[in-house]
């Protein structure tokens, strides 16, 4: 499994994972752009309100915060390639490439600025909700794909 790794400096935090899913990008491509779906499958999402397209605005409720809805800009919509969605503090990356038979995921957030000192403090670690999150859709496409052969 994915394991995930972070990057701290005084202006931000970075942190990746990445995994590789035995299943057609499209099938991955569909989960990750199913918002209603969401909760379903990934045991990070409490809900997901709005479409994921680009150029919208969804809200997000995520388990490391239930009581805050994250709105969030879908800032990059390229099919079965890159999705990337943001606010002022930060964005999160994910991308797919064709690896063999399945894809290579990775899935980034960079959240940082000026201010990020004063409370880099409170924001959780989010190391062990990306390998959930990472471990979650590697299972949950490959069972897909899985059905479909």
């Amino acid at each position: 499994m994915g394991k995930a790794v972070t990057i701290r400096s005084t202006f931000s935090r970075e942190t990746s994972v990445g995994v590789h899913i035995e299943a057609d990008a499209s099938i991955v491509w569909a989960l990750l752009t199913s918002a209603s779906d969401f909760p379903r499958w990934n045991s990070t999402v409490v809900s997901i309100k709005d479409e994921i397209r680009q150029g919208e605005t969804i809200e997000l409720k995520s388990t490391l915060d239930e009581k805050r809805t994250f709105k969030l800009k879908v800032k990059e919509f390229v099919p079965e390639k890159r999705l990337v969605w943001g606010d002022a503090m930060g964005n999160r990356v994910y991308s797919l490439e064709k690896a063999g038979s399945g894809v290579s995921f990775t899935m980034s957030e960079r959240i940082g600025g000026p201010l990020f000192p004063l409370f880099a403090g409170m924001i959780p670690s989010f190391d062990e909700s990306f390998e959930r999150f990472a471990s979650d859709l590697k299972r949950e496409a490959e069972t897909i794909q899985k059905s479909k052969n």
